[in-house]
């Protein structure tokens, strides 16, 4: 699973990394060290100028809503539980296979946050779970692999702006093994010689473009709980916590 992670680089920074040809952006989105379900992100897409044109797709930048809400929904609310999408059946469900055939994206992010449960309890008597954040060693951008719908509101004008609602969702796999210990599942990258396969909207989706980031790619390390609250937000939630004696059982 993916359901927070952080985003701190700007708009112009991703158009240049991403060689985007037109930038969607009306309003530049801030840093966001704590990127939960629902919030605005930043999303690489693909779109032909037009219907009609017979001119190339051209790479965009966007801002799309995170929580997928497939384009026959008939309450944008689902969109709460479509954050991710697995890639060993996003070919074949209903909500997503749509998208994964004509509408696929990049995530840019800094890095993504997990939890693991600890062999400490609250006063509940559960396990206290330790946040930890999974990033690229060489501090690189993750391109996560994500699906994209447009999903129109029945109850707009068809000359209101806001009539059309972007959503997306970010596609995961099994994680590797250096991860695995941590959680089960994780993001699926797209290697940069693999990103205008992956977005070219005029062929079908393929899942042998996407792969987990090669063994040792990442580093995980344990992060503040602030990032438990996601009203929390800043550079400090990514900040690596005081190498401790570690208890056994954490990773």
């Amino acid at each position: 699973m993916c359901g927070r992670y952080a985003s701190s680089r700007s708009s112009e920074d991703l158009v240049e990394e991403f060689e985007v040809v037109e930038s969607r952006i009306a309003a530049p989105l801030a840093a966001d060290y704590n990127v939960a379900p629902t919030k605005e992100v930043y999303a690489v897409v693909e779109r032909p100028p037009s219907r009609e044109s017979g001119e190339p797709a051209q790479r965009q930048l966007r801002v799309l809503t995170w929580g997928l809400v497939p384009s026959w929904a008939k309450d944008p609310s689902i969109g709460n539980r479509m954050i991710n999408a697995r890639m060993e059946t996003v070919a074949e469900k209903p909500a997503y296979r749509k998208a994964f055939a004509t509408r696929r994206a990049l995530l840019p992010a800094d890095g993504y946050f997990e939890w693991y449960p600890t062999s400490r309890t609250n006063a509940k008597g559960k396990p206290v779970k330790q946040p930890f954040f999974i990033r690229p060693k060489d501090g690189g951008v993750l391109a996560m692999a994500g699906l994209y719908e447009i999903w129109r509101d029945p109850t707009k004008a068809e000359d209101d702006p806001d009539r059309f609602r972007w959503t997306c969702t970010v596609l995961t796999t099994e994680a590797e093994d250096s991860l695995g210990h941590i959680h089960d599942r994780m993001p699926l990258m797209v290697e940069r010689e693999r990103w205008h396969a992956w977005l070219d909207p005029t062929t079908p989706g393929d899942t042998s473009l996407l792969v987990p980031a090669a063994p040792g790619r990442l580093e995980a390390y344990a992060v503040p709980t602030l990032v438990n609250n996601v009203r929390n937000n800043g550079p400090e939630l990514v900040e690596p916590l005081p190498l401790e004696p570690q208890e056994e059982g954490t990773p």
